[in-house]
């Protein structure tokens, strides 16, 4: 039996976990990496802080598993899209690294919008520009901190940085950076003029050779392989951005199919062989199948929502949760489902960390009165993220046909009441996968076929994937949810005039 480790960077918690060719999961290990505000709307962390995370969680594993590391055929990983981590010509960090939820940049992205930079960048990336994407971050550094970029000798997403920390080999991968606004879909390369669009065109030869996500970009090193416990010498592919892990692994290997990803960002994709230009979505990007696009429409408006209400409003239950010996969340599910939707007309806008309706957009609790408790509230999160996820998945349906069903993953997919709300506003039957690390099963795969034990992603997805459960909509709550719907997008109307006055 060979098996492969997927190393899974997101927003929060690195993770690595490892799994056998056929999908099992034998080991896996988390850990927080704390993110540093040093202002609002700035959301950083420290390269090598993250850099140590990861170490461990390797090395964790590794000893968990009782596997021998010379039976580990294949290393590969999952990230974060979006976002920026640099290095200079020692390989040594020059900035914190800036994750997918920082929005210093919204002054760049509404001049964008403004000055046509928005309609003429479109035309080769076929995709919004972002102010969490790194042609928007770069832009900020340009003006801001220019002293920085002159240090630079490389631009990372951030699987590439911890790939090159493991492999001292330099690369870039397609599904990422063309997710980034930084890829001519046109000519599958990198393109000057389109970075000078930006005003960061004298970069061009900071950003890494491209690769596939399952080529191989290197070998664990023994530096790497002393400090992790694993094989020198152990091929590490390219790997890919997580939207696409949790795709592969929750089984999108074909168009019929669609993918919702609940944790810090609401993801809602399908695969095409085709981008769509219609204007009616906001992301196409390369696949990490050859010859599909990924159409996304996603927002950080997802799952994170409720982790900040409990770090912020359920110290007390999160506390007595522990010393009984219970889980936080059998707390809030608990509430949640006490409430039917029709008894709470409380509305939660979940843009904590960024909006899918403008730039500024802040998160807000509206009609609060001095009746509603926190299970109130905390019904309004749960309902909130679901709107915003049916939001992008409105604009996707606009394309194609309803799906028979779709494929639930990420943190909410863990709660049994909320995959219910998720049913009954899509109405639409939820597929819940087996409950494993699905950034870091994808990122596994990725390694096998790497290393030649899958003929392919279809061949893998037969082998490894499976789902849980799956969970089928209410019709007499269609209507309910709908009216509810209504007066959500009525208040992000109403306030849309407001944000501008929030800028710090």
């Amino acid at each position: 039996m060979r098996y492969f480790m997927g190393i899974d960077n997101g927003g929060t918690f690195s993770k690595a976990a490892l799994f056998d060719e056929n999908g099992n999961q034998i080991a896996v290990a988390s850990i927080f990496v704390p993110v540093i505000t040093p202002k609002s709307g700035y959301t950083e962390r420290d390269m090598e802080t993250l850099w140590q995370a990861n170490v461990q969680v390797i090395r964790e594993v590794v000893i968990r598993s009782k596997v021998s590391a010379d039976k580990i055929a294949g290393v590969s990983f999952s990230g974060h899209g979006k976002g920026l981590y640099m290095v200079d010509k020692a390989g040594k960090p020059v900035y914190n690294g800036i994750l997918s939820t920082d929005t210093r940049a919204w002054k760049f992205v509404k001049k964008w919008e403004k000055d046509g930079t928005k309609e003429k960048v479109y035309e080769k990336t076929f995709q919004d520009i972002l102010v969490c994407q790194p042609v928007s971050i770069l832009a900020w550094f340009q003006q801001e901190k220019p002293e920085i970029l002159s240090k630079v000798q490389y631009i990372f997403s951030v699987k590439d940085y911890i790939r090159f920390r493991l492999t001292q080999e330099a690369c870039a991968e397609y599904t990422d950076f063309s997710g980034g606004n930084l890829i001519n879909l046109n000519t599958k390369s990198y393109d000057k003029e389109l970075l000078e669009c930006f005003g960061i065109g004298t970069l061009y030869d900071k950003f890494p050779p491209l690769k596939e996500s399952a080529d191989i970009c290197g070998y664990i090193t023994k530096e790497a392989a002393d400090l992790t416990g694993l094989i020198e010498g152990t091929p590490v592919a390219a790997g890919m951005f997580d939207v696409n892990a949790c795709g592969i692994a929750s089984g999108l290997d074909r168009e019929e199919k669609l993918c919702m990803i609940a944790g810090t960002w609401s993801i809602n994709e399908f695969i095409c062989k085709h981008p769509i230009i219609n204007g009616t979505v906001s992301l196409n990007s390369m696949f990490c199948i050859p010859g599909y696009y990924l159409v996304e429409e996603s927002s950080p408006t997802s799952a994170g929502n409720m982790e900040w209400f409990i770090r912020n409003l359920m110290s007390y239950e999160k506390t007595d949760a522990q010393q009984s010996g219970r889980s936080i969340y059998d707390i809030t599910n608990k509430w949640v489902e006490q409430i039917e939707p029709e008894n709470n007309q409380l509305i939660f806008l979940p843009f904590l960390n960024g909006s899918n309706v403008a730039p500024l957009a802040k998160g807000s609790f509206v009609g609060l009165t001095a009746y509603h408790g926190k299970e109130h509230m905390l019904r309004a999160v749960y309902e909130g993220v679901v709107f915003s996820h049916y939001t992008h998945v409105r604009k996707l349906l606009l394309n194609r046909e309803k799906p028979k069903a779709v494929q639930l993953s990420g943190g909410a997919a863990n709660s049994d009441v909320w995959v219910q709300i998720f049913a009954d506003v899509l109405q639409i039957p939820v597929e819940v996968m087996e409950d494993k690390e699905l950034g870091a099963m994808g990122a596994a795969i990725t390694a096998g076929i790497a290393a030649g034990v899958y003929q392919d992603y279809g061949e893998a997805i037969k082998r490894t994937v499976r789902i849980k459960k799956t969970v089928y909509p209410r019709s007499e709550y269609a209507e309910i949810y709908e009216q509810k719907y209504r007066q959500y997008q009525k208040v992000i109307e109403a306030l849309d005039s407001v944000w501008d006055e929030f800028r710090n």
